[in-house]
């Protein structure tokens, strides 16, 4: 009798540390349904390569069950960052890809909502620009844009990411290098590399500039004529000359990073940083890595925190020598 009554015990003790582990893995993929990724862009650029990449790793590393994504364009993703922070308050697995892009459009804007009304979880990657032309245009060469320019800085129409952003500095930086008054300088922002690419292929820009891997397939199929990179080498297979090569002392690179809710906990930004961390070791990742031409970037917690602010005071004093702040 007395084991009959310590069996029925056991099982209903093993029942309920059933029923609990069972509840506790419903918890578990629930949170994994939940994922969210803000781009703080227009379908077609780098933000929107970077979080729906990040958003398949994340998935392969089995930290996101699913994932959804918003684009919010304009402003350099200001419009983005302010919809994120305020509709995304405490939630754990909420995250905004940020980058240089961002960075210059505070600097530039000061929108009230910034980044440091969100939680720094990582750096991912760093990249360089490329300087394109349509096939057709006259320019041949940098050299032939920067002539144009010496003679009449409006009438050649650079087109590129928002004002602030690194391909908007890179165009102050060249112009600035070739004594060219920056303030001449005819730039047009697009809200994302869709809208930059259709500009360039329909001849509306005179040059275009955006990460290389946004317009390798254009360049690659002869729709448009590749003048310069802004790395201090070429990319890695890669025939485009930098810049430096041609006579202008111009190197700049750009990074994307992804930030996390407003009001979550030190241990869910944890688990954030770590579920990063496990994404970018993925194959899905390596992918979109090399398709890309990134360059691993990875820093993450309270270190990705000081490098933005380090990259804060950077920019600012580039803008500030360049005249756009």
């Amino acid at each position: 009798m007395r084991r009959n009554f310590l069996q029925r015990i056991a099982l209903t003790a093993s029942a309920a540390a059933l029923g609990t582990a069972l509840a506790l893995s419903a918890t578990v993929v629930q949170a994994q349904e939940n994922f969210k990724i803000m781009i703080g862009a227009n379908p077609g650029g780098g933000y929107d390569q970077t979080g729906r990449g990040l958003g398949r790793a994340l998935q392969e590393a089995k930290a996101a069950g699913s994932v959804t994504y918003e684009n919010k364009g304009g402003a350099g993703g200001t419009i983005g960052l302010a919809q994120f922070a305020n509709s995304s308050k405490g939630d754990p697995n909420a995250l905004i890809v940020t980058g240089a892009v961002m960075v210059g459009a505070i600097v530039q804007n000061k929108p009230p909502i910034t980044l440091d009304n969100v939680t720094p979880v990582a750096r991912l990657l760093a990249e360089y620009n490329v300087f394109v032309v349509p096939a057709n245009s006259p320019f041949k060469t940098m050299k032939d844009v920067v002539e144009q320019m010496k003679k009449d800085p409006a009438s050649v129409k650079w087109g590129g990411g928002s004002k602030g952003s690194v391909d908007h500095v890179s165009v102050g930086m060249i112009a600035r290098e070739v004594g060219v008054d920056v303030a001449k300088i005819n730039y047009v922002p697009f809200k994302g590399g869709g809208e930059a690419t259709a500009a360039i292929l329909g001849g509306h820009v005179s040059v275009g500039t955006s990460g290389y891997a946004e317009l390798e397939e254009f360049i690659k199929a002869g729709k448009m004529r590749a003048l310069a990179v802004t790395a201090p080498n070429r990319l890695r297979g890669s025939a485009v000359p930098t810049l430096l090569e041609q006579g202008i002392n111009v190197a700049i690179g750009n990074w994307r990073g992804v930030y996390g809710a407003p009001g979550i906990s030190a241990a869910q930004r944890q688990k954030l940083i770590e579920a990063v961390a496990k994404a970018v070791k993925t194959r899905a990742w390596a992918e979109a890595a090399a398709a890309n031409n990134w360059s691993p970037a990875l820093l993450t917690g309270d270190e990705f925190a000081k490098f933005v602010d380090e990259e804060h005071a950077r920019l600012r004093a580039l803008m500030s020598k360049l005249g756009m702040v």
